[in-house]
């Protein structure tokens, strides 16, 4: 099936590595403009667009913090002075701290609320406009499957992802009369370069016997499913949360 979003542009938080980085490539792969956001790393930002302009395709660098409702404004006020519209947002940007939530500190509640929640809400509040003039839009919000079961020692981020859910469901129902969708995609295990691997050493096999296909998942395992919710072919799925997790739950 080819998605085609030739015209389109598309914001993808988070892209300098990992999923945001598979995401931006498979947008770019099927025609969409993208802006590859990064927070701290425009090295890695820089060696994305540069991936996807070696393939043929466009896209650009945009520093910004999302928890920064300033910045995302700006940012958002930059891609479409470039190019004239903002069609897509992927919220893929997130922090995950694992620890006990007793020995959580306020700070680290809110670096995990500013990116998981506040990310999500600053980008859609900045975006909405463009899209709702143009009468067609795509919002993509991340959650992992302990936002919907729970899981301990990731007690804040489940609750702040669990709340971009709830954004993405109720923006459906206000936006989609403007030929807008949006949805959250719940994950697994993802492996990717931040992962701690001392910790994976020591838990994979425990891991692995709660997924019934029995691997981590992987970036490229996550893209394609992205894309084609942000395509013409996503257009009557809304306010779905979609599980891409191996099977580890299944409600």
């Amino acid at each position: 099936m080819k998605l085609d979003l030739d015209g389109r542009v598309a914001l993808v938080t988070g892209a300098s590595r990992d999923v945001g980085r598979a995401i931006a490539l498979s947008l770019a792969a099927e025609g969409a403009v993208v802006a590859v956001n990064y927070r701290s790393s425009p090295a890695a930002a820089g060696e994305v667009v540069a991936a996807i302009t070696a393939a043929g395709g466009r896209a650009a660098a945009y520093g910004a913090d999302v928890g920064d409702k300033g910045a995302v404004d700006a940012m958002v006020a930059a891609i479409v002075a470039a190019h004239g519209r903002l069609d897509i947002v992927i919220n893929n940007a997130g922090v995950a701290l694992r620890q006990r939530f007793g020995d959580s500190t306020p700070a680290d509640w809110q670096a995990q609320v500013n990116a998981g929640l506040y990310g999500p809400v600053h980008t859609s509040h900045a975006a909405l406009p463009h899209m709702t003039r143009n009468n067609w839009g795509r919002i993509i919000v991340f959650a992992g499957d302990s936002s919907r079961v729970g899981e301990a020692g990731l007690a804040l981020a489940a609750a702040a992802r669990a709340g971009a859910i709830a954004l993405a469901k109720s923006l459906a129902k206000e936006y989609g009369r403007f030929g807008v969708t949006a949805n959250a995609i719940s994950l697994g295990l993802v492996e990717t370069s931040h992962s701690d691997p001392e910790w994976l050493a020591a838990n994979r096999e425990k891991i692995l016997r709660n997924y019934p296909i029995r691997r981590l998942g992987t970036p490229d395992d996550v893209a394609p499913m992205v894309t084609l919710l942000a395509s013409e072919a996503g257009g009557w799925i809304t306010g779905q949360t979609v599980s891409i997790n191996g099977g580890f739950a299944m409600v």
